[in-house]
This record gives C-alpha cells, structure tokens and sequence, in this order.
C-alpha cells in the first residue's frame, strides 16, 4: 500500500529465535510478527500468570490467566492468528537445550536470568549468531523508579563491545533476588522492545544507519 514492498523484502526469510516471553519478550514478539520473517521460536519455561497480563501486549482475559498455559503456548495461540511460522518451546533455555537454536539465523535475547544469560551469550557466540540483548534495569530510589533500558547488538563482525564494556549482565547469582526486586513497567518493556526491532531492521537493511549504529 505505502509502495515499500522491495524494501519491505529484505525481512523475509528470516529465522528468529525469541528468547523469554515475559514483558520485553512479548512485546518484541508482537512486532516480529509483523514481519514477513519465515519462522519465529518461541523460547520460555514459565506459565502465564497474573502479572504477565500488565506486561502483556493486547489485553489479556481472565480465562487466559486462569488457564495457566505456558506462556509460549499462549502467545504462539494469539499471534498464530497471523503469522503461520511460530514454533512454541516450553522451556528454559540452558546447555541442555541449545539444539533448540539449530534452526534460526537470529535471537533476541529477552531474559531476567543473568545466569541463563552467562550460559548463553558464548554459545550464540561460538554458533556464529548475531543477536540482540534487551531489557531492563529498574530500581526503586527515593519513592520514584529509575534506571535504564538496555539495548545491545552483537554480531560476528564486532562483539568486543559486551565484553569488553560489560554492555550485557552475565556475572552469575543472585537470580532469586534479582527476580523478586524486578521492577517490569509496560511501557519501557515496549521501549526496549521497539529499540530491539528497530535495531534488527537496520541489520536487515529495512531503515537506514547512516552512523552505523
């Protein structure tokens, strides 16, 4: 309609891996689908419960929650009303599982664990994929929430980056505490989730990165 189906092209194809559903898994899921990419997995051990509804994109109903499907399930159900390629595993991701990512040629990386992630960013590494890391660190700090949105791109021409200026949190421990204290406000998980998509776009040719961010 806008006359952008050549450029529109160069987001086809694609084989995406989504790894955690909560509130900017989701979220960069709804605009994923939106693409014509081939395949979509889905990647996520935890059932959907109350919470997940005020992290959700769209409005979640009280017999969805109350079903307690796991939450690659759920969605895979939702946005399989429009996209066809989506592939639901109902696990957590780890060195036992990672065969899981055979078949994709992409990953957002969109976990609360930072030992899940400590486990992960070197096999993405070492398989050669390019992927982007996102989500958030929120504190509270005298009675208002602050901290930041983290977005981070890495690909087999420059990785230095993460490692070498800590830009993904991979020091392990401390998950318990760190999921209790997690503060998920919809509209930065959005936010994250946006600044994502649009990074793997650019990736893709799709807009223009005249400073190649």
């Amino acid at each position: 309609r806008a006359g952008i189906e050549a450029v529109s092209a160069r987001l086809a194809g694609g084989r995406i891996a989504i790894i955690g559903l909560g509130g900017t898994g989701s979220e960069t899921l709804d605009l994923v689908s939106k693409t014509p990419c081939e395949l979509i997995v889905l990647i996520d051990g935890d059932i959907v419960e109350q919470h997940t509804a005020w992290r959700a994109p769209g409005a979640m109903s009280l017999d969805d929650i109350a079903a307690g499907l796991p939450k690659v399930e759920y969605y895979a159900r939702v946005y399989g009303r429009m996209h066809k390629g989506i592939v639901a595993h109902a696990k957590h991701i780890g060195p036992g599982n990672f065969d899981l990512l055979d078949e994709v040629d992409f990953v957002f990386v969109c976990l609360d664990s930072v030992e899940a992630r400590a486990s992960l960013i070197p096999e993405l590494e070492m398989r050669g994929l390019p992927f982007i890391d996102a989500g958030l660190g929120l504190r509270l700090a005298d009675g208002q929430v602050m901290g930041q949105v983290r977005v981070t791109t890495s690909t087999p021409a420059m990785r230095a980056h993460v490692h070498d200026h800590a830009r993904i949190p991979i020091a392990s421990g401390g998950d318990n505490d760190l999921y209790r204290s997690n503060i998920q406000v919809a509209d930065l998980n959005r936010l994250a989730a946006t600044l994502a998509v649009i990074q793997y776009k650019q990736l893709r040719g799709f807009y223009a990165d005249s400073e190649a961010e």
